[in-house]
């Protein structure tokens, strides 16, 4: 791996690392059972700031591809997300949404060309199993409603960032411009839901505010900003590979910061899903940046937080 390239890694890295301490804000920070309006917090300040910044809105055929984009990227997933973590028993929706990297290797043969390789497909059954270990919890009750939102919301994600791949980004408009873009059309989608379902928005106190200024600046816009720009340069699948580190870094946020407890079992989870992310960035070259991607002719063939269920073993005190 050339210089340039495990810069791109480990800078696109920092996204799903970001995306790892939302669970620890969220329950240390932010007012209770308000997942949609914690959703709606995170992507639309953000979007409406990154617009004032870059001051470009977008035209054309990237007025319905943003919307597109952010629907998938952020008003289906945060939803989806949500509503599997709180219908399903301990890591089970974490588990379900770290089979991201399948999903990815399949819509990215299918609509960018990228071949899935056995190794692909072993590399990808050992991440999800490794975060298995680290987060799923030994008993619960199987919830249909809940199986589907956790594959819904991995799948949601995995065709975002294959269609972000296979789109790019209209000339001119770097990674800033397009991270506002879908985060506005996503917070947007997840208002009005979270309005009717929810109700009117929570009192807040300083406490609140600054774990929103949190979710909304660092772990939503610097992180999706630095995603979105590592798939410009990424091959998709690889990018999904860097997935599991977000229930890792959750794992350890835990550990470091809320007594938590990490079994050997767990550890061993660790250990094979941070190997998976490692081996899924092994033997990939650079690609071109987004720039430069000419779109597939239709002859042609052309994803964190799922971190938000981990639970570890408390320690005994």
């Amino acid at each position: 791996m050339n210089r340039n390239r495990l810069t791109t890694v480990a800078l696109t890295a920092l996204a799903p690392v970001s995306w790892g301490s939302t669970y620890f804000v969220t329950t240390q920070f932010l007012p209770a059972d308000r997942p949609l309006f914690t959703g709606m917090m995170r992507a639309l300040p953000a979007g409406l700031a990154l617009l004032a910044l870059t001051r470009r809105l977008p035209r054309g055929d990237w007025w319905w591809r943003s919307v597109v984009l952010g629907a998938l990227n952020i008003g289906a997933f945060f939803p989806l997300l949500f509503l599997s973590a709180y219908r399903l028993p301990g890591g089970m929706a974490a588990v379900i949404g770290s089979v991201g990297p399948l999903w990815v290797a399949g819509l990215a043969a299918l609509f960018l060309g990228e071949k899935p390789t056995l190794r692909t497909l072993l590399t990808g059954i050992a991440a999800a199993l490794g975060v298995s270990l680290v987060v799923l919890k030994a008993a619960g009750s199987f919830d249909a409603i809940g199986v589907v939102a956790a594959l819904g919301s991995s799948a949601s994600m995995s065709a975002g960032t294959v269609f972000t791949k296979r789109w790019g980004r209209p000339e001119g408009a770097g990674p800033l411009v397009l991270t506002g873009w879908q985060l506005t059309a996503g917070g947007l989608l997840i208002a009005p839901v979270a309005l009717f379902v929810e109700g009117a928005p929570p009192a807040l106190d300083g406490r609140n505010i600054a774990g929103y200024l949190y979710l909304a600046l660092v772990n939503t816009a610097v992180a999706y900003w630095l995603w979105f720009r590592g798939i410009g340069r990424m091959t998709a699948t690889s990018a999904t590979f860097l997935g599991p580190l977000s229930p890792l870094t959750a794992a350890v946020i835990g550990w470091a910061a809320l007594g938590q407890a990490l079994a050997p079992v767990q550890l061993l989870g660790m250990a094979i899903a941070f190997g998976a992310t490692l081996a899924g960035q092994v033997g990939t070259g650079p690609k071109k940046p987004v720039e430069e991607i000419v779109p597939f002719s239709s002859t042609e063939y052309n994803a964190a937080e799922l971190s938000m269920d981990v639970t570890v073993t408390p320690v005994r005190r």
